[in-house]
């Protein structure tokens, strides 16, 4: 009788410890992550690539993300790829080799991140993209600006200032670039369809560099005796553009509108030499990316595009 007991007794103690024991599982692809050890607070480490910090733009990003990460006691480690493709792959192989809890990308183009977004997939690393999108790759969420709506805001702004016809140029941000090829449709878009007495007379890029876009410009200005209007799809090009129009002795005759509102920008508001810029929240994309990344390593489900308001800035409007 004894023995029988002891048996009895070492069987139930042997299922107990094997209950104990944890179960490996493995998340599918666009659920959100499980919660457990890995997500929380203290354990999460967010991996932010950024295209450049070169332009405030970006910095004001970075700055918005890295204070909602200190707010919620999370790492976050910030690499800058200086607007090269290559530079941005070999930063987010280190991020994923470093076993970031999630990546924030903000691609330096859409097509050349693929690869990237690729392989943090296959290492099980959830993917955001900020202000700019990828092309391919598993995404969890897309954080930004409405920028066809945006470039729609702009020509409208500038179809009434020009009285619904004159000659516009057209400065264009990185060729590949989500945030350059949204602006251009939606500008373009509202152009043909409600301004028809605008003229695009010319339509090149400046890289979303401001030196680029005074030496472009520079160049548009020799080849067209009659410009009325300006629209860059960033402000860094568009303040390039006023020093060439300036040294032309130019500016006076062209309505300028840029798209960022940066700091420079809204000074040039302030002086009257741009006229209107379409504002973003650089910050606000920030914090939203480190919220929403947050969020769904805690297991909570989050929107696939997360909209950023933007809104025109005027010599009416500026502060």
């Amino acid at each position: 009788m004894n023995r029988y007991v002891w048996i009895v007794t070492a069987l139930v103690l042997a299922l107990m410890l094997a209950g104990c024991q944890p179960v490996a599982t493995t998340p599918t692809a666009g659920e959100p992550a499980p919660t457990g050890e890995a997500g929380t607070a203290e354990a999460i480490t967010l991996g932010l690539a950024l295209s450049t910090l070169n332009n405030p733009f970006f910095v004001d990003l970075r700055d918005g993300a890295q204070a909602a990460a200190d707010e919620l006691g999370v790492e976050l480690i910030v690499v800058d790829a200086q607007d090269d493709p290559a530079n941005q792959a070999a930063s987010v192989e280190d991020l994923i080799q470093r076993g970031v809890s999630a990546l924030l990308i903000n691609p330096t183009d859409a097509d050349a991140i693929v690869p990237s977004v690729e392989a943090a997939n296959a290492a099980g690393i959830p993917v955001f993209t900020v202000d700019r999108s990828a092309a391919g790759g598993e995404i969890v969420s897309h954080i930004a600006s409405d920028n066809v709506a945006g470039g729609r805001m702009a020509a409208e702004f500038l179809c009434n200032a020009l009285g619904g016809e004159g000659k516009v140029v057209e400065l264009e941000g990185i060729p590949g670039t989500s945030a350059a090829r949204d602006r251009g449709q939606g500008f373009n878009e509202y152009m043909s369809e409600s301004c028809p007495g605008v003229e695009i007379v010319a339509r090149q890029t400046a890289n979303f560099n401001r030196a680029e876009g005074l030496t472009v410009f520079e160049n548009i200005l020799q080849a067209q005796p009659e410009i009325d209007g300006v629209f860059a799809h960033n402000d860094e090009m568009v303040l390039g553009a006023i020093q060439a129009a300036e040294a032309a002795g130019r500016a006076g005759d062209i309505v300028f509108v840029g798209f960022d509102a940066i700091d420079d920008a809204i000074q040039a508001v302030k002086d009257g030499t741009l006229a209107a810029t379409v504002a973003q929240q650089p910050r606000e994309m920030g914090r939203l990316a480190v919220e929403s990344a947050v969020k769904y390593l805690h297991g909570e489900e989050v929107p696939a595009f997360i909209p950023v308001d933007l809104a025109l800035v005027t010599a009416e409007t500026v502060q």
